[in-house]
């Protein structure tokens, strides 16, 4: 698929939110028959990026890469460790709802020793008051990219948009987030057969609660659609964690085992196997 430059919008108003931080007290939690429903909601919106609500993410993650070959090349490395804070700030509104979301990873390298923060990522999803039904929502957003450490990540920036939709029936919490974002350089001095758009990203996720916080689900599966070659890369899963609900908030623990389902023709790295060890914290919107 052609990318013509000319249609693609250039300019997204980026604002910057300052995330104020949060103290992370340790709550004993006591619940008994009358509060299991509270329990129930509070499982489910702690599983929920999209919920009115902030969020605290720390995450630490081991890659394995694969090392066949791909259109007669060695294929390309991925990096191998990173650590990960992620911040969701909610910021509500009379017609709408406006959750800016900032990662932050720090990446290793084990074979070279290079380590240094990549390219962190800004998102504002906005999320109108008539696309919330209370049980999901529907929301969608600017997105940018910034310059990373240029030994482990690009060093130039990046824009574009964010998508997601929810939603929660019983025991299921399933959805889709699409990411789309090009890079911001001049297409010219780009290799032949490449261009500025990176990989539409297409991330499906279920989760089911097995009761008393614990749940499963198919974890961060982020399949990647390459404009350029057109191939696509799909890994896939399994999570396993534990939320405990407090007066005041939640805490989500999970670990996640990732590999690579399709990748035989994608251009890019692809995963043999991966570890995350997560720890959220949730709060309410005016804690």
């Amino acid at each position: 698929m052609k990318i013509i430059n000319g249609c693609i919008p250039r300019l997204f108003v980026v604002a910057i939110f300052l995330f104020s931080g949060a103290a992370l007290a340790q709550e004993e939690a006591n619940y008994d028959d009358e509060t299991a429903v509270n329990e129930q909601d509070d499982v489910s919106k702690a599983l929920d990026s999209t919920a009115t609500q902030w969020s605290f993410q720390f995450a630490w993650q081991q890659t394995d890469w694969k090392t066949d070959m791909v259109g007669g090349q060695p294929r390309p490395q991925g990096l191998d460790n990173f650590a990960q804070l992620r911040i969701v700030a909610p910021f509500v509104f009379e017609k709408f709802t406006l959750l800016p979301r900032l990662t932050l990873r720090h990446y290793e390298n084990v074979n070279t020793g290079d380590n240094g923060l990549g390219n962190s990522e800004l998102f504002g999803l906005i999320v109108p008051k008539k696309w919330d039904w209370g049980t999901g929502r529907v929301g969608i957003g600017p997105l940018v990219t910034f310059p990373g450490n240029d030994k482990v990540a690009k060093d130039e920036w990046g824009y574009g948009f964010a998508a997601a939709a929810v939603n929660t029936s019983g025991n299921w919490f399933y959805g889709l987030l699409f990411t789309q974002s090009w890079r911001a350089v001049d297409p010219s001095t780009l290799p032949v057969g490449t261009s500025d758009t990176n990989p539409l990203g297409i991330a499906p996720f279920l989760n089911y609660q097995l009761g008393g916080g614990w749940y499963i689900g198919n974890g961060d599966m982020v399949v990647n659609y390459d404009w350029d070659s057109n191939e696509i890369y799909m890994p896939i899963g399994v999570r396993f964690g534990k939320v405990v609900p407090g007066s005041s908030g939640s805490w989500n623990m999970y670990v996640e085992y990732q590999t690579s389902l399709i990748y035989d023709d994608y251009p890019g790295a692809a995963k043999d196997s991966s570890w995350r060890f997560n720890v959220t914290r949730t709060l309410p919107a005016g804690f």
